[in-house]
């Protein structure tokens, strides 16, 4: 098992997904990560205004409530989302999570959100 992705490979993996984009509406310590101006993955850089008590390297991903729950059962550095919809979003603890594991949560995340658009942008995405 390959431990240990960080936060230059999460974002750097993130952006080689077709459409992402990249910005920072809610301060200099957090970048989301949108397709089509939707955000699926919001980065968190440490420090700041979102800082929480444990200062773990974190990002908040985006899945259906059902894999979500799955997940939190599954694995301890998944809980949920400290400033998002609890029900849709997780926050996922990324440095001790296999790269392989965090790199397919993140697809998923970006496949949810490309599912929901509209059928003629949508089809801009299919491989």
């Amino acid at each position: 098992m390959d431990c240990g992705i960080n936060i230059e490979q999460i974002r750097e993996y993130t952006l080689s997904l077709y459409g992402v984009t990249e910005d920072q509406p809610f301060g200099d310590d957090i970048i989301t990560f949108r397709i089509e101006g939707k955000i699926f993955l919001c980065l968190w850089l440490g420090g700041g205004k979102h800082d929480m008590k444990d200062s773990a390297p974190r990002f908040a991903l985006k899945l259906s409530p059902e894999r979500n729950e799955k997940l939190r059962e599954q694995y301890s550095d998944v809980s949920p989302a400290w400033h998002w919809n609890k029900k849709h979003w997780s926050d996922v603890y990324y440095e001790l999570l296999d790269d392989e594991l965090v790199k397919s949560w993140i697809r998923e995340s970006y496949d949810l959100v490309v599912a929901k658009l509209p059928k003629a942008v949508r089809q801009n995405y299919t491989e």
